[in-house]
This record gives structure tokens, C-alpha cells and sequence, in this order.
């Protein structure tokens, strides 16, 4: 027998209607862990719905201190944490919307060296960072923790979404099934250089939301196997297939 307090009867009242979560479904949440990596644009939107859906931990990575630059679409923050650490901005918003979760700051940046430790005691991995060389290490701790990762990306008016679990065997992908090869240097601008349109990065980080707590409830049809495409100019959202490949030594030991 599931029993919430009042208040949280009250909090998640909307949810807990829904047949697809009911009582069960909110302990779930109220019981898992996600780590999200990056407290910038798609962490924003990312951490606050994960925060207000009742996800018991939530641990935040993020090196960097909030800037100016960012405040247009790093919705977490405001003006008078300029200067701040992200994650201790970030922690405070999201504390202050659920006060019942925990919330854990990890203000590092994450590499090979440190991943795989932060990567393991969490459930899930939802990964929002702005390069290769982190997402390629996000990717290979859980690939080796046997954690299932959410990754989104976004530049301009234009946004990518992508489930991986190819700790699971075939026919799931890996995230370089669809990256082979790390993109010659200069090939991407940075938000910097190219800039981001603020609300791409919340349709995503929303999305990435959706699917995180889609994969810890094991609800409807997992993004495993495909790449969401979205074009803020059309706008269009696209789902295209994404096949494991059989030549790639990254995730050909995996079942």
C-alpha cells in the first residue's frame, strides 16, 4: 500500500490521477535518482519539471558560473546570481518549487577521470552539456554503469533528442552509432558563436523531461532506436530511426 503525506497528495494530485502514473507510478518517482548534467539551457527546463514532478533525488553537474549571456534561456537563474555558482543557483530554484526533494550539487566539470563515480549512483542520466568531449563521457560512464542516458542537444532554432541503453544489447544504438567520430574541431559553433534561439532549448529540455520520466516509469514507446528531430522554424518535429551499427566497437561488447 502506497501513503503520501497530505502534502504531498496535494502536490502531485495531477499526477497521481493520471492512470498511466497513479500512487505507484508518484512513489516510483518520489524514489528515483537522475543526474543532470548541465544547469544551462535544456537543464533549466529539464531540472525544474523534474523538480515539480516529484523526483526524489536530483543531482546537478555544472562547473560554470551563471553569466549575463545566459539568462535569456537558462531559465533557473536570474539577474542577481551573476557571478554565482550554477549549481548552487540552481539548487536554490529548485528548492524552492519542492522543498521535499533532495537536490545534489556537484560543481565539476565531468570527464573521464570523475563519470563513471557520478554517473553510478544514479538511476538515470540526463545529459545536456554543450560539447562532444562531455557528452562522450556522460555516454561511456553509463555505457560501463549500465545506466540508461537521455541526451538532447540544440543550436540556432534546431534541437535533438535521443534515448541510449545499448548496456542492453541489441538492437539498441549507442550514442557513437550515431557519432562515430568526435567532429573536427571548429565543424560546430558553440551557442557563443552560433547562438540559440531560448525557447528551442525549453521545447527540448521539456521533451527530455518527458522521456526521463517515461524511462523510469517504463511508459509508452522508448526513444531507444531513434533521433527526434526538431526545426523551430517550420516548426516540425521529426522522428528518424537510428540503428545500431554493427561495426561499432563502442557498443559491440553489449549483448
Amino acid at each position: 500500500m502506497t501513503s503520501f503525506t497530505e502534502q504531498q497528495l496535494l502536490r502531485y494530485a495531477r499526477q497521481i490521477v493520471l492512470p498511466e502514473i497513479g500512487g505507484i507510478g508518484q512513489a516510483r518517482l518520489l524514489a528515483a535518482r537522475v543526474l543532470v548534467v548541465g544547469a544551462g539551457g535544456l537543464g533549466s527546463p529539464l531540472l525544474l519539471y523534474l523538480a515539480a514532478a516529484g523526483i526524489g533525488r536530483l543531482g546537478i553537474v555544472d562547473h560554470d558560473r551563471v553569466d549575463l549571456t545566459n539568462l535569456h534561456r537558462q531559465i533557473l537563474h536570474a539577474s542577481d546570481r551573476v557571478g554565482e555558482a550554477k549549481t548552487a543557483s540552481a539548487a536554490a530554484t529548485l528548492q524552492a518549487i519542492n522543498p521535499e526533494i533532495e537536490v545534489v550539487q556537484h560543481p565539476v566539470r565531468l570527464d573521464p577521470a570523475n563519470a563513471r563515480q557520478l554517473v553510478a549512483a544514479y538511476d538515470l542520466v540526463a545529459d545536456g552539456s554543450d560539447n562532444f568531449a562531455t557528452r562522450d563521457a556522460v555516454h561511456a560512464a553509463c555505457l560501463a554503469e549500465g545506466k540508461t542516458l537521455i541526451s538532447a542537444a540544440v543550436q540556432g532554432l534546431d534541437g535533438q533528442l535521443a534515448t541510449f541503453k545499448a548496456h542492453l544489447g541489441p538492437p539498441h544504438p549507442c550514442y557513437r552509432c550515431l557519432f562515430p567520430e568526435a567532429p573536427p574541431r571548429g565543424l560546430i559553433p558553440s551557442c557563443a558563436e552560433g547562438g540559440v534561439l531560448g525557447p528551442v532549448a525549453g521545447v527540448l529540455g521539456c521533451q527530455q523531461a518527458i522521456e526521463v520520466i517515461k524511462e523510469l516509469m517504463e511508459l509508452g514507446d522508448s526513444l531507444s532506436g531513434s533521433l527526434l528531430l526538431y526545426d523551430g522554424a517550420g516548426p516540425t518535429l521529426r522522428r528518424i530511426a537510428l540503428p545500431r551499427r554493427p561495426d561499432c566497437h563502442h557498443c559491440s561488447t553489449w549483448g
